[in-house]
């Protein structure tokens, strides 16, 4: 072979090769933060001082030696949590039923919903189905049936076609068929079978839902028999048929809705034959270990409803503003009217029908609170202690079962504020508080304490005050069982306020007052472009859709669609530039537990760089970067709601998987809840975890909200007592919680689109609806951090909420998560929270992380490098970043991420079996590279240089 030949074939393989091995290095080096979240990460060893060898440096330990010890607990609590979230709204005598021989109808029975899918899904593979759960309670189930049941759930498979399947953001791969096997699917030999199973037909009716993607308020696309109108919480016609199959073949027919929302349930409640209904939520691993046994009577249900089940959904204020709506004049941009404004849920029916302007039992099936027992209660007041206006009101109630078997109840404590027509708008009833009683046995009673802050009962006065308003008048505080029923033997209790209250100064609660910040936002409502729902005139005001589903853009809003503008930004500001890169020995640990003020601080906080900050900023998906050089360790932080999990690799981080929000909200017990923070606590501290992107406290303002499953209810003070116990419970063990979505998550549809969703709402709904959960939680979560001080003291620091989640949806034409007002003026300056906000999956136009880290939101959940800055030079940018790291450093320094380090300790970085991997592969490559090189350079100077040889004279020659 020729010198050229060969440096023709071996140059430009040699060339791929080192091309290949420098590509894959950058990519890895760019990319590395995926990579971590797909193939895990190193370690890092803690080197601490001598003298600390003796010190206590474990902040937080699991009290269970292994992971699947504690996941044993947390698999114990998930059936207590449905055992007292199941509930029962109808029962005519069927139950509690004898145990004996039960027959399963309905698709659900063999392919039940555990969960939601999405980021807020959990790992249910192994999850305990209806049929095991029934058994579990003593019964038999016909096994005939059970098995035709089975074989058409597994041949019409959700994502082929078979039944509902929301697909993240992606319509055009979604379904919202019902999917119910057909009745004439039940055999000749199953219909046979009914005879010896006859002792109940159990009918399991059940909706999914997931994240990206709403349930279908017209069902037409998606079924040929669906009537004009027809919507997917409405029974669909093999439904009704399979019900019709049951109550010709059964005398006792119990249906069971596995739903994590509401749904039309008139017809169901007023069939004479349908003998019982209960609502057993989505329960996660084995919640369904509870079901057989609250039929069978062992367990008693206590659950109460958490959302209002109306008769007609269409009827409801929010029906036609919720969907998918455009502007007309901007391509790609959404909206979406808060119409209704305060007037949603059980506030608007309770409100409507003292107005006269609905009948109470026509409109509504269930009231929001409700739940039946197998066993009677009787309450009594035992004493009312009535505060000052800045103080609290607390109720003395006593409950005494006075059936023949154990129970639980929940006393509900409610307020009607004084309305005057043309005033601030006020719901009739509130819920203010609520607590849940122990198991009571038979003549047992138990005395039981419901509160609420007099200036909790305060409205927001967006039109005139500009702030919160106690009016004068008197308040009713009212002990009841539901949102519509006093509890008998009880009176309203009357509080008078003596002269109207203007909190222009703020409330004891609030750091500073809270005042209009969202006039953009409320704008549509004082130019009349959009009415705002009124108690007094609800009929010439109740809302109306968007004509075509589309509207034309006024200037304002054509204005607030254009993009962020870092330079404007800059050029406005009058921040001085901070102090970068400054020497010095300050080390995270001995932050841990001085206040965020701590001169300390600064110091920390100046040794940081600006590719220091941004190597952190812009790489938050699932965890904060690590940095050694100021002892800060990398954290891992996991999604989600239903307990730990991760769609990008399901098989590093799962812990249990719990029941939906929706479930464990029907509990109305925060002790439960407390309970789930801390088993998973447990879980986070065997597993390396640090934050956890939970829990969800988002409003059902609409059942069709497919990520309902995730959210507790449609009222803020039940969804925020409950939230709030969880967040403490994890924070026990060292957890910080990412509370979202900050704020106004209410639906999917168009979350993510083009320009984003615009959210056009009140002052008054958007705060006393939608960010009243996420300002309790900023309030009332705390807990206690273990500080370790030089000499090996340890002593306790206060520490509140660590995080919070801010959503995709627009705020007026503004980004949620680059929001001034909503990241700052009311989270930090209103409601004093410290720690730190992460976006939501920051992968899209509209979510500007210069305007995001600017307006407050810290952190961007996003990988390295699939977002940039376009600005981190000037004195604004610089100093916005540096206040995020702060809101970062100060959550982090305080957590369990810090378990094992003492004052004075130091980082050492220990790679992963991928990484060490990658180094070798790179080695091998470059070896053979240069190997490879140095045979092309011998080869070519061994056929170059020929050895001189002699010509023999009788050769002949040219």
């Amino acid at each position: 072979m020729t010198n050229r030949k060969f440096l023709w074939i071996w140059t430009p393989i040699l060339a791929i090769v080192v091309a290949v091995v420098i590509v894959a290095n950058v990519v890895i080096g760019q990319q590395r933060s995926a990579i971590e979240s797909y193939m895990g990460t190193g370690s890092w060893e803690i080197e601490n001082v001598p003298e600390a060898s003796d010190w206590d440096v474990a902040y937080y330990e699991s009290e269970y030696g292994n992971l699947d010890d504690a996941k044993a607990n947390s698999a114990a609590l998930v059936e207590r949590m449905a055992a007292e979230g199941m509930t029962l709204v109808k029962n005519e005598g069927a139950l509690p039923l004898s145990a004996g021989n039960v027959t399963l109808l309905g698709r659900g029975a063999a392919d039940p919903v555990y969960g939601g899918s999405g980021s807020g899904g959990a790992d249910t593979r192994d999850a305990i189905n209806i049929r095991a759960g029934i058994e579990n309670g003593g019964f038999s189930v016909n096994d005939t049936v059970y098995a035709v049941l089975d074989g058409f759930a597994q041949n019409n498979a959700p994502e082929d076609g078979g039944r509902t399947n929301i697909v993240m953001d992606k319509p055009e791969e979604s379904n919202y068929v019902i999917g119910e096997m057909p009745v004439d699917g039940y055999s000749d030999e199953a219909r046979a079978s009914f005879a010896e199973f006859n002792d109940a037909a159990i009918v399991v009716i059940g909706r999914g839902g997931g994240e990206g993607g709403d349930l279908a308020t017209d069902m037409t696309p998606w079924d040929d028999r669906a009537e004009a109108g027809q919507h997917q919480l409405q029974l669909d016609q093999d439904e009704k048929d399979m019900l019709a199959l049951a109550k010709e073949n059964f005398d006792t027919v119990i249906v069971l809705i596995n739903a994590s929302t509401s749904m039309e349930l008139g017809e169901l409640h007023d069939d004479g034959d349908i003998d019982s209904i209960l609502l057993v939520g989505s329960p996660g691993l084995n919640g369904f270990n509870a079901l057989g046994r609250i039929l069978s009577g062992e367990i008693n249900p206590s659950g109460h409803t958490t959302d209002i089940y109306s008769r007609d959904f269409t009827a409801d204020p929010t029906f036609v503003n919720v969907g998918d709506f455009s502007y007309s004049n901007i391509d790609d941009a959404y909206f979406v009217d808060y119409e209704e404004g305060i007037y949603m849920g059980y506030r608007y029916y309770e409100t409507a029908a003292v107005e006269g302007f609905i009948d109470y039992d026509d409109a509504v099936v269930y009231p929001f609170g409700y739940g039946l027992s197998y066993t009677d209660f009787a309450w009594s007041v035992e004493q009312e202690r009535l505060g000052d206006v800045d103080g609290d009101i607390e109720v003395d109630v006593t409950v005494t079962n006075t059936g023949d078997v154990a129970g639980q109840d929940v006393v509900q404590l409610y307020y009607t504020a004084p309305y005057t027509p043309g005033g601030v708008e006020k719901a009739h009833v509130v819920l203010g508080d609520f607590a849940k009683t122990s198991l009571l046995e038979p003549g047992e009673a138990e005395t039981v304490t419901v509160s609420i802050p007099v200036e909790a009962m305060a409205s927001y006065d967006w039109r005139g005050e500009g702030a919160y308003v106690l009016d004068e008048g008197t308040y009713e505080l009212k002990i009841q069982t539901d949102s519509h029923r006093l509890a008998d033997g009880t009176e309203p209790i009357e509080y008078v306020v003596d002269s109207t209250i203007s909190y222009v100064d703020g409330r004891a609660s609030d750091v500073v007052p809270a005042t209009n910040l969202f006039d953009d936002m409320s704008e549509p409502f004082v130019t009349g472009e959009l009415t705002e729902f009124s108690r007094s005139d609800f009929a010439g005001t109740f809302p109306t859709a968007p004509e075509n589903d589309e509207r034309e853009a006024n200037d304002t809003v054509i204005a607030g669609f254009e993009p962020y503008d870092a330079g404007t930004a800059a050029a406005n500001s009058d921040a001085v530039m901070p102090t970068t890169g400054a020497s010095g020995d300050a080390q995270l640990i001995d932050l841990r537990g001085l206040d965020k003020d701590d001169p300390l601080w600064s110091d920390l906080l100046d040794q940081l760089t600006t590719d220091d900050m941004t190597s952190v900023l812009l790489s938050g998906a699932y965890n904060t970067a690590a940095l050694p050089e100021i002892g800060k360790i990398r954290t891992d932080d996991i999604d989600g709601p239903a307990g730990f999990s991760s769609f990008i690799n399901p098989d590093l981080w799962q812990g249990t998987a719990f029941p939906s929000n929706f479930l464990i909200a029907m509990t109305w017990n925060a002790d439960i809840a407390h309970e789930m923070g801390v088993a998973a606590g447990n879980e986070a501290l065997n597993m390396g975890v640090n934050g956890w992107y939970a829990p969800a406290v988002n409003i059902h303002r609409s059942p069709f909200a497919g990520r309902n499953f995730e959210y507790y209810s449609e009222d803020p003070v039940l969804s925020a007592k409950l939230a709030t116990q969880v967040a403490n419970g994890a924070l026990e063990y060292g957890v910080y919680t990412f509370t979202k979505h900050y704020a106004m998550n209410d639906q999917e549809v168009n979350r993510v689109n083009g320009l984003g969703i615009a959210t056009w709402a009140t002052e008054q709904a958007t705060r006393e609806i939608y960010l009243k959960a996420f300002e309790d939680l900023v309030k009332d979560v705390s807990g206690e951090v273990p500080v370790l001080a030089e000499d090996g003291t340890q002593s306790m620091a206060q520490i509140g909420l660590g995080g919070m989640m801010s959503s995709f949806n627009l705020m007026g034409t503004t980004w949620a998560g680059g929001s001034h007002e909503l990241m700052t003026g009311v989270l930090r300056d209103e409601w004093g929270f410290d720690g730190f906000v992460i976006t939501d999956f920051n992968l899209y136009d509209f979510m500007y992380p210069d305007q995001g880290i600017a307006a407050g939101s810290d952190l961007m959940l996003t990988f390295d490098g699939y977002k940039q800055m376009d600005d981190t030079s000037s004195a604004h940018a610089v100093t916005a970043m540096r206040t995020a790291m702060h809101n970062l450093l100060f959550t982090v320094a305080n957590s369990n991420a810090m378990n094992g380090m003492a004052p004075g300790a130091t980082l050492e970085y220990v790679m992963a079996g991928w990484e060490i991997a990658v180094i070798g592969i790179t080695i091998a490559l470059s070896l053979l590279i240069l190997a490879g090189i140095a045979w092309v350079i011998i080869r070519v100077r061994r056929h170059r240089v020929q050895p001189n040889v002699e010509i023999a004279a009788d050769t002949p020659q040219a």
